[in-house]
């Protein structure tokens, strides 16, 4: 199974922070009071990635709760895999990763979303960006 990135986790507990915000700023929504030992954790030891097996479940389920605020997939509608390359043009998966996306974990997703949004390199984010992105009013 993938590692849960600590900047999904922060991302997570920031969607929580924002969605729950606490009356007397002291106490914190379950949510938060689940994600927050993951995270400190992590800081305290250095770790990029939690395991995403052995996370609590309120924890893993706070941040798949996240993670269903997120777009699917990066595809843009166009494949360039379909014609033959090996990692698409469109999004910057692999042809693998095209090919079994429906079967991915959430995780394995995000290892993915993690790997071409640091790459940077495909036309999503450059030429296309605008398909990438929801438009608004859409969802």
């Amino acid at each position: 199974m993938a590692g849960i990135h600590i900047t999904d986790i922060e991302a997570a507990i920031n969607y929580w922070r924002e969605r729950s915000p606490t009356p007397d700023g002291m106490a914190l929504a379950p949510e938060l009071q689940a994600l927050a030992p993951v995270y400190a954790l992590m800081v305290y030891f250095h770790e990029s990635e939690a395991d995403e097996v052995s996370m609590p479940d309120a924890a893993r389920k706070a941040w798949l709760t996240w993670v269903q605020t997120t777009p699917d997939t990066p595809c843009i509608a166009i494949c360039s895999t379909s014609q033959g390359d090996e990692t698409c043009k469109g999004c910057g998966r692999s042809f693998d990763e095209v090919q079994h996306w429906t079967t991915m974990s959430p995780s394995e997703k995000r290892v993915v979303w993690r790997r071409i949004t640091q790459e940077a390199s495909a036309w999503r984010f450059n030429r296309y960006a605008e398909r990438g992105t929801p438009q608004r009013g859409t969802v």
